[in-house]
């Protein structure tokens, strides 16, 4: 969704876009072209990619390193999405102005620079982050090493940022943690909020919200979501809340670390998840919450939060990362982690419709102020103006 919206909102300023992309190949907005950078795709096979090595790829470094790599437990798409666009960018450096990285922070990036090319990489977060929050949530040693081993594109990421040319990062927040653990200098980066459409995202006042509906949404079953935490505290709200529903938009894996706590608390009947939401049904599912709940650990944006304020509605997030800086004074901040202040926040909403009325007017005010994709384009187009400058 990201890509999509950058692109459009740089696209309707009369820049010429392409998009390079291995696969699962994206959909793009009109006017927008893909350009298609293969790779073995190896989670898309059967037998997770195991069997996919064909006598073809002995003759490509890149083919062996991303099979015997992926086979070997590690994320390979950085490195070798790297070495592709290299090849690709060396070849058609002269059609293009500037390179526009989405946070693969890939070697191809400096070879992209050292052809000419100025390179301004987006920042969503340090993924150092991700690494330190599963690794908290992980007893066991033989599963703390594959987690080390996943992540060990890190390293890379670690040596490109700091040598890209500019750095746009998401929020304020994003930007701290960027430089500390990146190592990026402040003065090289810009914080430029992400934008959130607007047209899809909006008061739908034809639909009424459900009294007791909380609402969040989980891309991945990881403990930096943090919704093993807002679980605890539904639990602990049911018994004075008997009809209080929980909805995730997410996909429930039954054996992982939420079906288990579904299951052991006794929920896995009353907590519903749906998925493979169009933009227009997630904002159907916003617009009927009676509360819309981020209760991440950390996030670097929080775009759940920003397009749920978008929609009008009520917002409880933490304090993990930029989620203040995201809602402002528009929603209601709780301790990240703490089931209780969860619940606390979530019951005192409930029992207050005028309080969650103040914050429904108060989120979409801050939405349309703060979440513009015209706004967000329009910095980015002065970062990258830049960026084409100091290269000449």
């Amino acid at each position: 969704m990201y890509l999509f919206q950058a692109a459009r909102a740089l696209a309707a300023r009369g820049h010429k876009v392409d998009i390079l992309s291995g696969p699962p190949y994206p959909d793009l907005p009109p006017g927008v072209d893909l350009v298609k950078i293969p790779s073995l795709d190896l989670y898309a096979q059967p037998h997770n990619g195991h069997m996919a090595l064909r006598p073809r790829h002995l003759l490509s470094w890149t083919d062996l390193a991303e099979y015997f790599g992926h086979l070997s437990g590690k994320f390979m798409e950085p490195y070798t999405f790297g070495r592709r666009i290299a090849r690709y960018l060396k070849a058609h450096a002269s059609d293009y102005d500037v390179v526009i990285d989405n946070q693969s922070l890939c070697y191809g990036l400096l070879d992209a620079q050292r052809a000419g090319l100025p390179v301004v990489g987006v920042i969503h977060h340090p993924i150092r982050r991700d690494l330190e929050l599963a690794l908290d949530a992980e007893p066991d040693p033989k599963v703390r090493w594959l987690i080390r081993r996943w992540y060990s594109f890190l390293g890379m990421q670690e040596h490109v940022a700091p040598r890209l040319d500019r750095v746009i990062v998401v929020s304020k927040s994003a930007g701290r943690d960027v430089a500390r653990y990146l190592k990026i200098a402040p003065e090289r980066m810009t914080a430029i909020p992400i934008g959130v459409d607007q047209n899809v995202f909006r008061p739908q006042p034809d639909l009424r919200r459900r009294d007791r509906r909380l609402l969040t949404t989980a891309s991945a079953d990881v403990p930096l979501k943090g919704l093993g935490v807002l679980i605890q505290a539904y639990a602990d709200l049911l018994p004075a809340y008997p009809d209080l529903e929980l909805v995730v938009i997410g996909k429930l894996k039954p054996d992982g670390p939420t079906g288990k706590l579904l299951n052991s608390l006794g929920l896995a009947d009353r907590v519903s998840f749906i998925s493979d939401l169009t933009g227009e049904e997630m904002a159907e599912q916003y617009a009927r919450a009676t509360v819309c709940v981020t209760p991440s650990l950390y996030e670097g944006f929080g775009l759940p939060a920003a397009e749920a304020m978008s929609c009008a509605s009520p917002v409880v997030v933490t304090d993990g990362g930029a989620l203040p800086e995201v809602v402002g004074d528009a929603g209601v901040v709780v301790r990240r982690g703490d089931p209780q202040a969860l619940a606390t926040a979530i019951a005192q909403l409930l029992d207050d419709p005028a309080k969650r009325t103040t914050l429904s007017e108060a989120s979409r005010r801050r939405a349309r102020e703060v979440f513009s994709w015209d706004r967000a384009a329009a910095a980015y187009e002065t970062v990258l103006e830049d960026a084409v400058i100091s290269a000449c």
